[in-house]
């Protein structure tokens, strides 16, 4: 998966010149948390977050009226108060990639530009999720069965063949560390929801322990 099958392409950007009010207006308009800042050449110069724009709302200039402040703030661009450190992504970045990027620097969105630097994309921790939501096969007619193995080589193999052996169609697969037991894996299989007895029950038959739900001992769930 890569960031340029997963952006919003549909971009709504503006310039400096932008008074922040209007800025403020266009996000609530299209609920949007974050404003592209490009110039006539579409390259990306700035980014306003609405974290910005209320910032600015806030200003110190606390002994003016209302009617004051609303008037300056009428005159102040965006240029003021964009960023303009901005990190990016390109469109052949991996998501988790970008996910990463998000995560360790604790930003909403990476604006996206491809090789002439130009802004062709944005993608947000809302695409992230989306992302992340349809990569675990997650829908209504779902269901989850969670499996706690050994790290070692072939264990996927040999559920995954159980289940084929039984013409059962796994969904998705997720992996994950379980935290606090070390060298032991959470395999997260998810079925429709019209066969997820029948695969509860076959992996059971060969020797697998299953889970179903939340519990706090899982000592009957961890590999032998």
């Amino acid at each position: 998966m890569y960031v340029g099958w997963h952006m919003t392409t549909r971009l709504i950007t503006i310039d400096p010149d932008t008074p922040i009010m209007k800025a403020r207006d266009l996000m609530k308009e299209n609920n949007i948390s974050h404003l592209p800042v490009t110039d006539e050449k579409g390259r990306l110069v700035g980014l306003v977050t609405d974290r910005d724009i209320r910032e600015a709302w806030a200003s110190p200039a606390t002994t003016l009226s209302v009617y004051e402040l609303t008037y300056i703030l009428q005159k102040i661009t965006v240029e003021g108060i964009m960023k303009k450190n901005i990190i990016t992504a390109t469109p052949d970045m991996t998501i988790e990639r970008a996910a990463l990027i998000m995560h360790d620097h604790k930003i909403g969105c990476l604006p996206v530009l491809n090789d002439e630097a130009k802004l062709v994309g944005i993608i947000t921790t809302v695409d992230l999720m989306e992302v992340l939501l349809k990569a675990m096969g997650m829908s209504d007619d779902s269901g989850r069965l969670t499996i706690l193995v050994k790290d070692k080589v072939g264990v996927l193999g040999e559920i995954t063949s159980i289940l084929a052996n039984h013409g059962i169609n796994i969904r998705s697969i997720m992996s994950h560390p379980l935290p606090n037991y070390e060298g032991v894996w959470q395999l997260l299989l998810r079925f429709r929801q019209n066969v997820i007895e029948k695969a509860k029950e076959v992996l059971e038959e060969n020797g697998f322990r299953v889970l179903t739900e939340y519990t706090d001992d899982l000592t009957p769930y961890l590999p032998s």
